[in-house]
């Protein structure tokens, strides 16, 4: 439970801030950039195209992560998808038909697109928070230069008066 492990290379890079003993050969995976997964296609292969460089210049996505991202993938484009198909009820039949439809029993149910849109929209959240590409996942790895390279009492001594 509680806050996910930092890796050990971004724990260094923050200055060990909890000062805690750092782990001793943690698994490094393969440097490069991965390709895509075959089976991305469309709008999945082009955020893939988008994102993946910019994670491997941060060194945050290697061949291991290639699986992961490429669902990250599968999910923005189920989740374009959904939106565009309720944007098209929305145009051809006003709001009220892209947000709910009748069943044979005349009972009225929230629109099964909107369910798939927001379910694709959570994946999407989820993956996209092991990357680093949410504002509260970057605070999380946010590295201050200075930070745990000065002692506090830098500049004390022989410092003027």
């Amino acid at each position: 439970m509680g806050r996910k492990a930092l890796p050990t290379h971004l724990k260094i890079l923050a200055g060990n801030p909890g000062k805690q003993k750092l782990p001793k050969g943690e698994p490094e995976p393969p440097p490069g950039m991965p390709e895509p997964p075959s089976q991305l296609k469309g709008y999945a292969l082009g955020e893939w195209s988008r994102i993946a460089q910019g994670l491997n210049n941060m060194g945050v996505l290697s061949d291991w992560d290639r699986e992961c991202l490429g669902a990250y993938c599968v999910a923005y484009s189920r989740w374009r998808h959904a939106e565009e198909e309720l944007q098209k009820l929305e145009d051809k039949n006003g709001v009220l038909a892209a947000l709910v439809i009748q069943t044979k029993q005349g009972n009225w149910i929230q629109q099964p697109l909107i369910g798939i849109a927001n379910k694709a929209a959570g994946d999407m959240v989820k993956f996209a928070s092991e990357f680093g590409m949410t504002p509260s996942a970057r605070a999380r790895l946010a590295i201050d230069p200075g930070r745990g390279r000065k002692s506090k009492f830098d500049g004390l001594i022989g410092a003027k008066k």
